[in-house]
């Protein structure tokens, strides 16, 4: 089985109404043409990545590059978890969990884009309340750091309702032009605070070594 060579397919995160897990080939085949039918209106330009350029086929294979070079890059020093956002199978979108030296820093970072036709939902609010339960209670996280652009309105929502504070300002270039991202962070001691769904995490004891945990440590 693929789990038993790269055991981060045996990983799932289950919340009251999602899967999150790495897709198999044809699901990231949907997930890619999912993409490449919107993941924000056309008039808007809510994320650094230029998803509003070139066609469906352009958005549909930018998701594959990306997922296989995630894949492709792990080490325990630089890793980056894509996982497939479903609901009864259905692919809604993908969320994503990078870290840095996590052993020591013991931060992360989150991204995640979903189909268009299911914003407005919650799913992204309950699929990074899956991200960051693997990260603080499973991986011992003490931080979690998005940026977000200030006219990302849905994004600042959740962040904010999740408990995320002012950390400072990031400056990209968007369109030829610098534009300011709020800089937030998530600490251990306000996640703790948090009132929140319940949240399964399995399969994480096969690749605790992925992360750089021993396989059978509790964190």
């Amino acid at each position: 089985m693929l789990a038993e060579l790269w055991p981060q397919y045996g990983l799932t995160i289950v919340t009251p109404r999602l899967e999150l897990r790495l897709p198999r080939e044809e699901e990231l085949a949907d997930l890619a043409r999912l993409a490449g039918r919107g993941v924000h209106p056309p008039d808007e330009r809510p994320f650094l990545t230029p998803w509003t350029d070139g066609g469906p086929m352009d958005r549909a294979r930018y998701v594959l590059r990306a997922h296989w070079a995630q894949l492709g890059a792990w080490s325990v020093a630089d890793w980056r978890l894509g996982l497939g956002v479903f609901h009864r199978g259905e692919p809604l979108g993908m969320v994503t969990l990078r870290a840095r030296d996590f052993l020591v820093a013991r931060e992360v970072t989150t991204f995640s884009w979903l189909g268009i036709a299911h914003h407005g939902r919650g799913v992204g609010t309950e699929a990074r309340i899956g991200l960051l339960t693997l990260a603080f209670d499973h991986l011992g996280a003490e931080s979690a750091r998005t940026d977000v652009f200030r006219d990302n309105h849905a994004s600042q929502g959740v962040s904010r309702r999740l408990g995320y504070e002012p950390d400072g300002i990031s400056v990209d270039v968007r369109d030829g032009e610098a534009v300011v991202s709020d800089r937030l962070r998530l600490t251990r001691v306000a996640w703790a605070r948090r009132e929140r769904p319940a949240v399964r995490v399995e399969g994480l004891a096969a690749c605790r070594e992925m992360f750089g945990h021993p396989p059978h440590s509790s964190i």
